[in-house]
């Protein structure tokens, strides 16, 4: 038996859209993650970048479990002394409803030289309107489970 080692020439980028509105952050990110590194395929191969394109539209009717609204706390640090900026998770979500969301699968993708390079394909929408309509994408939800 021979074992198959997916090239890039045979990598092939599907598109799809996630409703997030009523579901939990994490697990939203997590079945995100999972699409845009490609390991829902069968041919997943860890040094191709096989993944797909997520949409992902109502970011701002996410949900967070428990008290995390204002526990979950987000820092930043410019540089300086000094600098270090601390927000909660209600505070960002009320600025830049989409950042929660770009945040939690940053999280959840491993930290290698293709983080950044999966993460241009996804597209996080405040609302429900969104310009890929031309892409056709299917449901993410419906199709891994």
């Amino acid at each position: 038996m021979r074992t198959y080692q997916q090239t890039t020439a045979q990598a092939t980028h599907d598109w799809f859209i996630v409703d997030a509105a009523g579901q939990r952050l994490g697990t939203l990110a997590v079945r995100i993650a999972r699409a845009l590194s490609g390991k829902h395929k069968p041919t997943w191969t860890p040094h191709i970048d096989a993944g797909d394109h997520v949409v992902v539209i109502n970011a701002e009717k996410i949900e967070l479990g428990g008290n995390k609204w204002e526990q979950k706390v987000y820092h930043r640090h410019s540089g300086f002394p000094g600098g270090l900026t601390t927000q909660t998770a209600r505070q960002i979500h009320e600025k830049h409803p989409e950042r929660l969301i770009e945040k939690a699968v940053r999280g959840m993708l491993p930290t290698n030289r293709m983080r950044d390079v999966q993460l241009t394909r996804l597209r996080v929408y405040p609302g429900a309107d969104h310009t890929h309509t031309a892409q056709q994408p299917k449901s993410l939800l419906e199709e891994i489970s």
